[in-house]
């Protein structure tokens, strides 16, 4: 994208501003809707009622309420910084096995898109551990922060509402708010018995680009007046992805090109053959399939003093690593992942000063094969536990608040090629989030302390590791001059000690194709973080807007070197100053309104990242502007939206990282509910990147070999009884 089509979106989406999507979100009870925040409360002017664009909706069958709201002003759990949320139709409607690309939609969030089979969420420019994946508030127990190849050990196709979070809340999780949260809510521990003997949620999906079929499905089942029973299910396939051009990128091939002419001239004709056939490669990407199943159950004792439950899940998850072309014969990577998990969630109501009192504990044995050739290789192996007690206070007034304890342990081993030491790494933490309401003001503040120790296994007698003491804190206030306005602001301060990765691995992982090299001495990692942001509501118009800054000192990051071994690109870890940047805002305008409910809405968004790394330039993989608009039709029963989606040209890239073109997508999608939207049966027919352009994620380390999936057709349909 030139610079002037980029001034272009820049001034379109800025005069445009807002945009949200209507979607079905479930804020079921104040506890079930945050295991770990406050129970909502009545609105502040302006606040809650602003993403609300309907009544409220009940079922009969057992199931929480229903309300049907603006998807990303979500209600009042924080006026300060609103979480995002997706739920409902929306959620369904980009069923995918990773969540990852669930999410990748929403403003200012992107995906680490290394393989179709492994994809982080990307937040402001942000990915790995500084971006915390929480189960119903607790961590994936994974090993996907280790590595881009690293799948996310969560059912996507069972959770009923993803929270994406920023600000002072992030610290009820971690005391580096700066990449925020990203919580998946799930119903694994019931926490209500069904009014209804039994309770059926389903899902069923089909998508073109892949053949690529998803399943979900859950049965909540009254035991008795107190006990209630889960189950849940899922299984996904994928073939190889279907994409709408070349494999490799244009910077790629030209570098690969050099090189077979060198191979030829040489002599080696099969090397050169073999790369250019990786070179020439088109319409599907080799080695792109994935496959994956989960079983669990749970079961909860519930009454009016208090509930405890247990839950279990086990979870597989197979996928291909599109390989880079080499001068070798392709040798086709896998990986084989692994996990059983174990939860705990117990909760009393106390009365008094304390009104609530809730424990959630999680087991998690995780595991995971590089499979080459067939051949089991390198095996990670994590065992670890979490555990949160939070005490709610009672609401005195406009005051109410929360404090906490959590301790965590990781004992994560490497059996194979010794990329880095096995490590145990403790974390223990105490929080408090504070928030007053005075009339149109809203005031939070959170302070957390944090200690970390990374005990590295068989460096010698003189290593017995390092250990961090962290301090991070958070003040915000929100101020509602209208009933339908808010405008807010925050600041943060955050430290994030290194991971084990981070400290001591050095060593080629095939998996991601590169030479790896961390630094034992790194020292905690600050930042500083201001947020200001404008929300607003009214019958036609709903939108916010959000901006921010953020200052590391000692920000670590890979970087290229330019360097090779084995054939492998190096990537050196190292720590310096940076600084990041940026905005979000989405919005939409209802053009027509008619009496029965139907709505003409046009929408917009845009979002923007400028990172840089000082005295090196720009960070690596930083996502570019990306621009929305469409227009969505709603009524009772028919739902239909057209969006275009401009990725911009990204050309602020590390040395050795190659400049990604821009691109534009075309999606669309039309809802049927046969008997209306309280009814049981939803159908969703969409089609994504109808055009059939070639793109590439720059926030992806394999991007100039792996492209964005074709077009794609998807028929979903879910089933509530």
């Amino acid at each position: 994208m030139h610079k002037s089509s980029l001034a272009a979106g820049c001034a379109i989406g800025a005069m445009l501003l807002f945009s949200s999507h209507p979607v079905l979100a479930d804020p079921a009870d104040p506890a079930a809707a945050a295991p770990s925040a406050p129970a909502p409360t009545p609105a502040a002017p302006g606040a809650a009622q602003a993403g609300q664009i309907n009544t409220t909706q009940t079922d009969d069958a057992g199931h929480a309420p229903i309300v049907v709201t603006g998807r990303l002003i979500s209600g009042d759990r924080d006026a300060i910084v609103a979480p995002v949320v997706i739920g409902g139709e929306d959620l369904a409607r980009r069923a995918a096995a990773q969540i990852g690309d669930v999410l990748a939609h929403l403003p200012g969030v992107s995906t680490s898109g290394f393989a179709p089979g492994a994809s982080r969420p990307v937040l402001r420019g942000f990915d790995g551990p500084r971006v915390q994946v929480l189960t119903d508030g607790l961590g994936a127990l994974d090993a996907s922060s280790v590595s881009a190849d690293h799948g996310v050990a969560i059912d996507t196709l069972n959770v009923e509402q993803i929270d994406v979070l920023h600000g002072p809340e992030v610290l009820l999780y971690a005391a580096d708010p700066a990449g925020g949260a990203v919580n998946a809510l799930d119903r694994r521990i019931p926490r209500r018995v069904p009014a209804r003997p039994i309770a059926v949620n389903a899902l069923a999906a089909y998508g073109s680009a892949a053949d690529s079929v998803n399943l979900g499905g859950a049965v909540d089942v009254a035991l008795a007046p107190r006990l209630a029973a889960h189950f849940d299910a899922s299984y996904n396939h994928a073939g190889d992805v279907r994409i709408g051009g070349a494999v490799v990128s244009e910077p790629l091939r030209t570098q690969l090109q050099a090189e077979a002419a060198d191979l030829s001239a040489a002599g080696d004709s099969e090397g050169a053959a073999n790369l250019t056939r990786g070179i020439d490669a088109r319409g599907r990407l080799a080695n792109s399939w994935a496959r994956g199943s989960t079983f669990g159950a749970g079961l909860a004792f519930i009454d009016s003093g208090g509930s405890i439950g247990l839950s279990v899940q086990r979870l597989t998850s197979d996928y291909g690593i599109p390989p880079r072309p080499s001068s070798e014969a392709p040798e086709l990577v896998s990986l084989s992942l692994r996990q059983t998990r174990y939860d705990l969630r117990a909760s009393a109501n106390l009365g008094g000063f304390f009104d609530r009192l809730e424990a959630r504990v999680a087991y998690g044995d995780y595991t995971h094969a590089e499979i080459a050739s067939g051949i089991a290789g390198t095996r990670f192996y994590n065992s670890a536990i979490e555990s949160r007690f939070v005490l709610t206070q009672a609401r005195h007034g406009g005051w109410r608040g929360e404090s906490g304890l959590q301790y965590g342990t990781r004992n994560f081993r490497i059996v194979g090629d010794p990329l880095l030491p096995n490590s145990v790494t403790e974390r223990v933490a105490g929080f408090t989030r504070q928030q007053l309401s005075l009339g149109k003001v809203d005031l939070e503040g959170s302070v957390r302390g944090e200690h970390v120790s990374v005990k590295p296994k068989g460096l010698g007698a003189g290593d017995t590791g390092r250990s961090f003491n962290l301090f991070a804190a958070g003040a915000g206030l929100a101020w509602h001059p209208l009933e339908s306005l808010t405008v807010s602001l925050s600041a943060t301060h955050g430290e994030r000690a290194p991971t084990a990765e981070e400290l001591y691995i050095d060593g080629l992982h095939d998996a991601t194709q590169s030479y790896e090299r961390g630094n034992p001495t790194f020292k905690i990692e600050r930042s500083n973080t201001v947020e200001a942001g404008l929300r607003y509501h009214s019958d036609r118009i709903a939108g916010a807007f959000t901006a921010y800054a953020t200052d590391f000192s000692n920000f670590i990051a890979p970087v290229p070197t330019g360097q090779q071994i084995q054939g492998a690109p190096v990537y050196q870890y190292v720590q310096l100053p940076a600084r990041f940047r940026g905005f979000e805002a989405e919005g939409s305008w209802k053009a027509l309104a008619w009496d029965d409910g139907r709505a003409l809405s046009v929408e917009t968004a845009v979002d923007y990242v400028h990172a840089e790394l000082t005295g090196q330039g720009p960070a690596p993989r930083i996502p570019p502007l990306r621009v929305r608009g469409g227009v969505t039709y709603e009524s009772d029963r028919i739902g239909a939206n057209v969006e275009a989606i401009v990725h911009a040209r990204q050309d602020r890239v590390t040395t050795y990282e190659t400049k990604v073109d821009g691109y534009t997508l075309l999606n669309a999608n039309l809802t049927w509910r046969p008997m209306g939207k309280s009814g049981p049966l939803t159908l969703i027919l969409s089609g994504d990147n109808l055009l059939d352009k070639v793109g590439r994620l720059a926030t992806s380390e394999t991007r100039d070999f792996v492209p964005i999936a074709g077009r794609d057709i998807r028929l979903t349909a879910t089933l509530r009884i």
